[in-house]
């Protein structure tokens, strides 16, 4: 399998047929590891990173799990080829701007990820679609005792697994949730839900992670201690914060529809209108209105099956899958105009909204 061909086949993230959840869209878990005897990435020189390479690569490419998988240098790859796999999280942003001896392997069914030489030697990652943190830690820790057969990782009694960031000494470990919450953003409530996320030891970032905005009312909340905690106990308290989110984004809904449903439903139909009949949509603004869409299929609006469209709507609409799809690269201005209407004609037969719901609770 090629990348383009990775590129067109359907994923558990991907593919509208999939199970997905109202809140929750996607969970991950990564773990960092680095090989003993090899300098970090940041200080290897480059024949030491060609080495520390070809090592990785051979000793992922022997695990069961990651058997007729995409092995690729990051070298070879075009830069729409890179976007793809960053909008996609297969790859991280920084591993994307990677120059030599850098590579990823990803199997077949993209649900296992594996980064060489981005800051660490290996950052092996599981994406599992809804909320499934246990699935994706039995899933990864598979796959990290796959690879102790072949490679010696660096590791300290003490210390735990030794990692290029201090922060991710011990476990080396970050679980996280990739999350839809616009009822807490609607309501002004998010800041509010951050503070108490990053008392808690976890940490809120956007879409693609650090630095990245929140595009869609979508938030990844992940843990941000890895020392001192076992995996086990990091996956449990992780769960329970991400539950505790859960039950914070129902009950906004909840408050929004009391205090002025006739408000909350308006943003919806006009988020409808505007997909149906716009003809210029930056990737922001699409991943809003799509956002207020998939609201309308919790709340009732729209029927359940349309929630898997919208998911895969929310990484067709980004601007590397727009390009591709469209075979060619295209200024910002010119990604509008494909993306309005690529939009326009999914919504041409999308089920009209529904808001009777509303006036059936109340009788």
């Amino acid at each position: 399998m090629t990348i383009s061909s990775l590129i067109d086949t359907p994923s558990e993230l991907t593919d509208t047929a999939s199970s997905k959840t109202a809140i929750v869209l996607m969970t991950r878990v990564r773990l960092a590891r680095n090989l003993e005897g090899h300098s970090f990435p940041g200080w290897a020189k480059p024949a030491q990173r060609e080495e520390s390479f070809a090592v990785c690569r051979a000793a992922v490419a022997a695990t069961p799990q990651m058997r007729r998988s995409v092995d690729v240098s990051i070298a070879d790859l075009s830069d729409l080829e890179r976007q793809i796999l960053v909008e996609r999280h297969l790859i991280s942003r920084e591993l994307s701007g990677a120059k030599t001896g850098a590579g990823v392997i990803i199997s077949k069914d993209q649900a296992f990820s594996v980064m060489i030489n981005e800051e660490d030697h290996l950052r092996i990652q599981v994406l599992r679609a809804g909320f499934n943190l246990k699935k994706a830690w039995s899933a990864i820790n598979d796959l990290d005792s796959a690879l102790e057969e072949h490679l010696d990782f660096a590791f300290s009694p003490t210390l735990g697994y030794l990692t290029a960031c201090p922060t991710n000494l011990g476990t080396g470990m970050r679980a996280s949730a990739m999350m839809h919450l616009p009822a807490l953003v609607i309501s002004n409530q998010m800041e509010k839900v951050v503070r108490a996320v990053n008392q808690l030891g976890m940490v809120v970032r956007g879409l693609f992670g650090e630095g990245s905005d929140a595009s869609g009312s979508i938030f990844q909340i992940s843990n941000q201690t890895t020392l001192g905690e076992s995996e086990e106990e990091i996956i449990k308290r992780l769960g329970s914060v991400l539950q505790s989110i859960v039950e914070h984004e129902l009950n906004a809904r909840e408050k929004l529809l009391e205090a002025d449903a006739g408000k909350l439903l308006d943003k919806v139909g006009r988020a409808y209108g505007i997909l149906q009949n716009s003809h210029l949509l930056s990737s922001s603004e699409a991943m809003n209105l799509l956002s207020l869409i998939r609201l309308g299929v919790d709340l009732g609006s729209f029927p359940e099956t349309s929630r898997s469209a919208i998911d895969r709507l929310f990484i067709e609409a980004q601007p590397g899958h727009l390009q591709h799809s469209q075979k060619g690269e295209f200024e910002p201005g010119q990604r509008d105009v494909i993306r309005a209407a690529r939009l326009r004609s999914e919504f041409a037969n999308f089920t009209r909204p529904d808001f009777n719901f509303i006036n059936n609770d109340k009788n």
